[in-house]
């Protein structure tokens, strides 16, 4: 089983792929950038990092292997689990660990594991088919200081050149102008005597139209209360219910088989404090519960980290587009 591969699948649809008992990939999205040094533009990516503390299983990528190998959600939960702990003992035996296609796992002088992930990966799915574009710098300005160097150094002279005229003699070329004129005047005045018999015959047109249809109108009666009454019904559509919130990171308390008892366990967490909410049904027809939801990722995970310590270990965190 190649894990990598399939948490690298995930990632391209997922913002968070746990691995139990080892660690949990988070993506970011980080915009197009202009990399000054080499005049290279990068285009829009989605960049990956690690946090050991997120270890809890929430079935993402576990269901997705056992779908994609064919075996049972049980076997495929231990294979994860051995190789986990195969990757902690050789962290803690050579200091790296590579796992491609994700990135490089190292051990600091601290003992704290960081993690370097692979440059050419971009899980931005919106931006596949762009690669970085270099651009030449512009050397107008070096241009232009050159040329006014070479100019102080050579002085330029220019020399008006007398044009021999070869035409015709000067009393036809002043009777072709005199021939040009009269036509041109002529012309403006025929276009004119037209426009004045067009515009004439369109308005007796409009007004022989206009007279037909006073002529064709008729009533029904004299008694304005014998006209047919005209009933409209107007059919006024309801607005679409609006969004109950915008945050897509919600800290889960648990999934629930029947609706009551999801509605129990918000009453329960709402008097301890809670902002808990029902976020709808999973891919397994289960009633979810979250303690809290957020905006922003940074907020979710250290609101995770405190209910993990204070309230309950099988916390997770589910992040939503």
């Amino acid at each position: 089983m190649n894990a990598a591969q399939h948490i690298e699948a995930l990632l391209y649809r997922y913002q968070c792929v746990v691995v139990p008992s080892f660690g949990a990939f988070l993506t970011q999205i980080k915009p197009a950038f202009l990399q000054a040094d080499s005049n290279t533009f990068f285009p829009p990516s989605k960049t990956v990092s690690f946090n050991s503390q997120l270890q809890t299983n929430d079935g993402l990528l576990v269901s997705h292997i056992a779908r994609e190998e064919g075996k049972t959600y049980e076997e495929v939960l231990a294979e994860l689990e051995q190789l986990a702990s195969l990757w902690s003992r050789t962290l803690r035996r050579e200091g790296t660990l590579r796992m491609f296609p994700l990135g490089i796992f190292r051990r600091n002088g601290e003992g704290k594991l960081l993690f370097e992930p692979e440059e050419k990966n971009n899980f931005l799915t919106a931006s596949f088919g762009l690669s970085p574009v270099r651009a030449n710098p512009v050397i107008r300005e070096v241009l232009k200081e050159e040329v006014a160097e070479v100019e102080q150094r050579i002085p330029f002279t220019f020399t008006p050149e007398r044009r021999k005229i070869v035409g015709l003699h000067p009393v036809f070329k002043y009777a072709a102008i005199a021939l040009l004129a009269l036509t041109a005047g002529v012309s403006a005045y025929t276009f004119n005597q037209d426009f004045k018999v067009n515009d004439a015959q369109v308005r007796a047109e409009a007004q022989k139209e206009v007279t037909r249809q006073i002529q064709e109108a008729t009533f029904f009666s004299n008694n304005p209360l014998e006209l047919p009454t005209l009933t409209l019904e107007v059919v006024q559509e309801e607005a679409p219910a609006p969004e109950i919130f915008e945050a897509r990171h919600h800290i889960i308390a648990g999934a629930f088989r029947v609706r009551a008892n999801a509605e129990k366990k918000i009453r329960q967490l709402k008097r301890r404090g809670f902002d808990a909410r029902y976020i709808g049904e999973n891919a397994y027809g289960l009633h979810q519960v979250a303690y809290g939801s957020y905006v922003e990722a940074e907020e979710a995970l250290e609101k995770l980290k405190e209910i993990k310590q204070q309230v309950s270990q099988d916390a997770w965190l589910l992040s939503q587009r």
